[in-house]
């Protein structure tokens, strides 16, 4: 191999490398909250429903659309991990953990807005993902905020 490929190869593995550790420390570093604060624990006095209705009990009033979304990704080791499974078969854990998370963050935030809004349930629940890039997904959970009668 000349010698002018070799120092070629190892500048652009030196590059990688750079870049890795520098996403890596940002990571670390940079810690910054979300523009919209996530709920620890949610309302749980907030019923959820994929149903039109709540059964037994009636709609007294739509208040409205509510959502919630984010966009997670695994980090690069875990994505070279999840395609080696895929080539030797299995469950694809790191991202079934993946969007476990984003599932839950998005319906957390729905749940927050719907409790802005006083609902007593929600209603019409669907859940929507898309991939973005890479092994970025984004996924949409939204319902119909409703207060209930008796």
């Amino acid at each position: 191999m000349p010698w002018w490929l070799r120092i070629a190869i190892f500048c652009l593995l030196g590059g990688i490398l750079v870049v890795l550790l520098t996403l890596a420390i940002e990571q670390r570093i940079s810690k910054k909250p979300a523009e919209e604060p996530l709920p620890t624990e949610p309302d749980r006095s907030i019923l959820l429903l994929n149903s039109a209705e709540v059964p037994g009990r009636r709609t007294n009033e739509i208040l409205g659309l509510v959502q919630g979304h984010t966009v997670f990704a695994i980090w690069l080791g875990k994505d070279l991990s999840a395609i080696v499974r895929l080539i030797l078969g299995g469950e694809l854990t790191e991202y079934t953990e993946m969007m476990g998370k984003a599932r839950e963050t998005a319906t957390n935030r729905m749940i927050a807005k719907a409790a802005q809004m006083q609902a007593d349930a929600i209603i019409n629940i669907r859940y929507m993902t898309t991939s973005v890039v890479g092994s970025a997904a984004e996924l949409l959970v939204y319902g119909t905020a409703v207060k209930l009668g008796e």
